[in-house]
């Protein structure tokens, strides 16, 4: 709200800037620097209003254009310079390239995109979404204990301790359901 009202004030200032032009190179300056200044405000304003309120889960878009930006980037390097290798190499030991390169580069290519693509979006969520990576991680490290334990109370402490670190609610309870006899028993 506040940079919509920023935009409409800013805008109104923007009819005064072809006065401030016209009144030598100074004010020519001044003016194109206020005018382009004003155009900048309008993205910028788009931008901040999205990132606050997560219109159009821009997490999301941001995150996946760094990982196939980023990813795209490292594979576009490796074949070129496993083409441009190996071509050199064949043409070395046989005097002429062949095709062989880009069909091996393209092997090499498809091989590596799953393992390099995992690699990539684990040191995205450790670098921009690290409470989404260390909360994983608890996870994952507490259902490792979950396997191993056997104490109840135990496991319920541990529960509780994890949900308050990785939550962070006001308030924490667990509800175990009460002992409830088999069929073929009789409750006491």
């Amino acid at each position: 709200m506040r940079w919509g009202a920023g935009l409409v004030g800013t805008s109104t200032l923007g009819t005064a800037v072809p006065a401030i032009e016209q009144s030598g190179p100074l004010g020519q300056m001044i003016g194109t620097t206020l005018s382009e200044g004003f155009v900048l405000l309008i993205p910028l304003s788009i931008g901040v209003a999205m990132v606050r309120s997560g219109l159009y889960e821009i997490d999301l878009i941001i995150n996946r254009t760094l990982l196939y930006g980023s990813l795209t980037a490292t594979l576009v390097l490796v074949y070129l310079g496993c083409v441009i290798r190996l071509q050199y190499v064949l043409r070395a030991l046989t005097g002429k390239g062949s095709n062989l390169t880009i069909v091996a580069s393209t092997l090499l290519i498809a091989a590596l995109f799953a393992p390099l693509r995992r690699r990539i979006q684990s040191s995205i969520d450790r670098r921009f979404y690290r409470r989404k990576y260390d909360a994983r991680k608890t996870l994952e490290a507490f259902s490792a204990k979950l396997r191993d334990e056997t104490d109840l109370e135990a496991l319920n402490n541990d529960l509780v301790g994890l949900v308050r670190e990785t939550m962070q609610p006001a308030h924490v309870s667990v509800w175990l359901r009460p002992d409830t006899p088999s069929k073929g028993e009789q409750a006491e």
